[in-house]
This record gives structure tokens, C-alpha cells and sequence, in this order.
């Protein structure tokens, strides 16, 4: 069993991932929820509030820039993460603003600028996740005939954040001077054109924004594939993350932390969080009817369509109650090398030998995120386990519905936590960064001209 020995007094991170109507694909069917609500900005206020309340890291609004395929029956539209995190930032102090936006199909100059101005609007609370989208329907929306390869993605992604981070750091930090004494807005010798010429972006520079409250907001990552990894370990701050079984999680945590040591990197500075999605009751039974009754909800038409997505196999025709075969993924095709998630399915299957009613269950709780059904101390147990056993330095919190499935994880589980010592009472600090114990970084051109005086 892969394991990383853990530093004492760690604190757990906990993020709230916002998904419309719930992560289970059915939540947004069960009683208590609120369709109705769903392009109403108040909704996401006041579960962001609720979330600071819990003192609770980050929001956090995943993206893609296509309609898929499946909207028919479930909740699977997507709002512009950048200006609903601007509403929620007006509505909040403390908490993080994570969203989600893809480098195959923005411009790094106008991304740079719309998180720049995320992180001052909020101060300093803004965080980037950072994805390469594989959807096939995004290309067609974007003039390009087919989706660029999984290895093209990786490449131009690798640029994109190289460009940023330029960007980002184009204006020293006592760049902005602002003294009506002296008459000086800005000492322009500290405002740097980048001059980037690369083989997908050729980008001048500078930013026309001062260097935002954290220098650069927080850099977020959720590829699992090889690609992927190698991108995090360099990249990322906080990565998300699918995993089944600590064994599984414990693997992965070893291995980016490794990678991103042997680059000179300070593994702590790289948080593991994956997704957890919480069923709770007062009793195991009571938390078992709970599970039951939401997949209950479920249309085997939408979880057949989203299995196809996942893995590439179309399971249309084949019996609910017959067991899925290893054979079914021999011929998956592109899914297996593209699809994060592929070989997440494939383990269920050989494990459990699941019918295709059971397969479905289990990815309708959080398309291969970890479910926990039980009592607020089990769910705590298991989140416990996974944080000190070197699985993870936190958790996305996936509720499966809104608002009542976030309400019993932070009345019922977090107070646990607390009590163990495992998360904050009280936050120590005002940024993202802060939250997740990060260091500011220097802007690279102050560190280049001490570098040369």
C-alpha cells in the first residue's frame, strides 16, 4: 500500500463544490430541493454564506463551454463561473472562489485579466481550475473542426499557464505607486511586457492590472490521467481528484507528491482533494433509506447516456439486472486513454461484478466520486482515515442535493471534525492562499532583477 507519513496538526480543507441541483444526477427530483432556484443568484449567495459560517476553504463552480448531450433529465446546463463568483464575492467575506476555466479555448491575455480582477474585487480570494476540456461538442462551438488531441491539450495547457503566470507577475508588487505628492501613479520600470513568443501564443504584454491581492490566484488542477499528473505536479496548488478506495487515493497522493518534490517543489504546497458525496442519517438505516430513496429518483436513460460518456461503451439494451462484463470496456476506444474516469469504472467492475442497475447507483452519486453513507460520525471516520493515512489534505464536498444535503454535512459532520482538531474553528486568515496555507509568491521579475543587480 502506497503511503506518505502526514505532519502532525495538519487542518483539514474542506470545499463546497456547487453543482447544479445536487451531484446526484436525481437531487435536484428529491423533496426539499429547489429547481426553481437555479438561475436565481441568491441561491448561491446564501449557500456561500453557509459555507463561510462553517469557516469552510472555498466554493468552488466547475465549467465546460458546451451544451452535452443529456440535459433531457438532469440539471446539467452551466452558468459562467466568473460572474456568479463576482455576485458571491459582494455577498461574502472570507471564503474562496474557485471556478473553472479551460486553456483550449480561452486567450491567456483576457483569462489573466478576468481572474486578476476576480482577486482584487474579492481580495485575494480568487482561484483558477484549470482543465483542458475533452468534451467533443465544445470544438464546434469554438470554429475548430474536431477537439484538439489529449497531448495537444497538455501542450498548449502547459503554455497557457507559463503566459499567465507572466502576466500575472508583469507588475511588481510596489509597482503601483498612487502618490499625489510625488505626482508617481506607477514606477513603470516595474511593469514588465512579457514578450512571449511560443508555438501556440505569441502575447506582448504586460497585464493592464496591477498584481492582484495574492500575486497570483490559487492554481487548481483535476487531470488524473499521466498527462495529467505531470501537469498538476508542476502546476497545481490543490488538485481534485476521483478516487473509490483509500489504497486507490493513497497511490495517487504518493505519487504527485513525489513528482512534484523531485521537481523542487515543497509537497505541501500541493493539496490532494477529492471528492466525497455524503448520505447522512441519524442511523445507518435511516442514512441507507436516505441513499435509496435519491437513486430511486434515477432515469436509466440519463445514467446509460452518462456511462457512455464515461467510458466509452454504450450499455443501451443490455439488462439492468444483468451483471456488467470486463469484456463490455475490450473496445472503449478513445475513452480509455482520455477519460479520467475510465479506468475508475473498470476497477468498480472487476471489485464488485456489479449488475448495470448497481453501476449505475454507484456513478449517479457523483459521476465516480466517493459516496459515504452513514452517520455524521462514520462520514467523519472516513474523511479522518483518508486525511491522516497520506489519501488527502481535504475534501470537495459534493452534497447530493441542494440545500438540504449541505445543511446536514455542515450542522452534523464539521462539528465532529472540529472537535477532533481536524478543522478550523475560526478562520486565521483573509485569502485562498491563507486558507489553504500557501505562500504569496514573489512576482518572477522582481526575482529576476535581484537575480542580475
Amino acid at each position: 500500500m502506497a503511503h506518505v507519513e502526514t505532519s502532525p496538526g495538519r487542518q483539514l480543507v474542506l470545499n463546497l463544490f456547487i453543482y447544479p441541483g445536487g451531484h446526484h444526477e436525481a437531487g435536484w427530483r428529491y423533496p426539499g430541493a429547489s429547481p426553481e432556484r437555479l438561475l436565481d443568484i441568491t441561491f448561491y449567495q446564501d449557500l456561500a454564506r453557509s459555507a463561510e459560517a462553517a469557516k469552510l476553504d472555498a466554493v468552488f463552480f466547475a465549467d465546460g463551454p458546451a451544451q452535452v448531450d443529456n440535459i433531457r433529465f438532469a440539471s446539467r446546463f452551466r452558468i459562467e463561473p466568473l460572474t456568479w463568483l463576482a455576485a458571491i464575492a459582494a455577498a461574502t467575506t472570507h471564503i474562496g472562489l474557485i471556478g473553472t476555466a479551460s486553456t483550449t479555448y480561452y486567450e491567456p491575455y483576457n483569462l489573466a485579466r478576468l481572474y486578476a480582477s476576480l482577486d482584487h474585487l474579492s481580495g485575494g480570494r480568487a482561484g483558477w481550475n484549470i482543465v483542458t476540456t475533452a468534451v467533443p461538442q465544445a470544438s464546434g462551438n469554438f470554429g475548430l473542426a474536431e477537439t484538439p488531441s489529449h497531448a495537444e491539450r497538455y501542450a498548449r495547457a502547459a503554455e497557457f499557464v507559463d503566459v499567465v503566470t507572466k502576466l500575472w507577475d508583469s507588475w511588481e508588487d510596489d509597482a503601483l505607486v498612487a502618490d499625489p505628492i510625488s505626482g508617481v501613479f506607477a514606477d513603470d520600470a516595474r511593469i514588465h511586457p512579457i514578450e512571449h513568443v511560443g508555438r501556440h501564443f505569441r502575447v506582448k504584454g504586460a497585464l493592464n492590472t496591477p498584481r492582484s491581492p495574492q500575486g497570483r490566484p490559487v492554481y487548481v488542477q483535476a487531470g488524473s490521467s499521466d498527462d495529467g499528473r505531470s501537469f498538476a505536479a508542476r502546476y497545481a496548488e490543490a488538485i481534485f481528484t476521483a478516487h473509490q478506495t483509500v489504497e486507490s487515493a493513497q497511490a495517487f497522493y504518493a505519487d504527485i507528491k513525489k513528482q512534484a518534490q523531485s521537481l523542487g517543489r515543497n509537497p505541501d504546497h500541493v493539496k490532494i482533494l477529492p471528492g466525497i458525496s455524503p448520505y447522512i442519517g441519524s442511523t445507518e438505516a435511516e442514512a441507507k433509506r436516505l441513499y435509496d430513496e435519491v437513486n430511486d429518483l434515477i432515469q436509466p436513460a440519463y445514467s446509460i447516456t452518462q456511462l457512455k460518456q464515461i467510458t466509452g461503451v454504450d450499455f443501451t439494451g443490455h439488462p439492468l439486472d444483468g451483471v456488467v462484463s470486463l469484456d463490455a470496456f475490450a473496445d472503449a476506444g478513445p475513452a480509455r486513454t482520455v477519460a479520467s474516469r475510465f479506468q475508475l469504472v473498470v476497477d468498480i467492475v472487476k471489485r464488485e461484478k456489479p449488475t448495470l442497475r448497481q453501476l449505475i447507483d454507484r456513478l449517479a452519486g457523483a459521476r465516480g466520486h466517493y459516496v459515504v453513507v452513514g452517520t455524521p460520525e462514520k462520514i467523519a471516520d472516513e474523511i479522518q482515515l483518508w486525511f491522516e493515512k497520506g489519501a488527502a489534505d481535504g475534501f470537495n464536498v459534493m452534497p447530493p442535493w441542494f440545500r438540504g444535503g449541505f445543511d446536514l454535512f455542515t450542522s452534523q459532520v464539521v462539528p465532529i471534525l472540529r472537535k477532533r482538531g481536524l478543522f478550523r474553528s475560526e478562520y486565521t486568515g483573509k485569502t485562498l492562499r491563507e486558507h489553504y496555507g500557501l505562500p504569496r509568491p514573489e512576482s518572477l521579475y522582481a526575482s529576476e532583477a535581484r537575480a542580475t543587480a
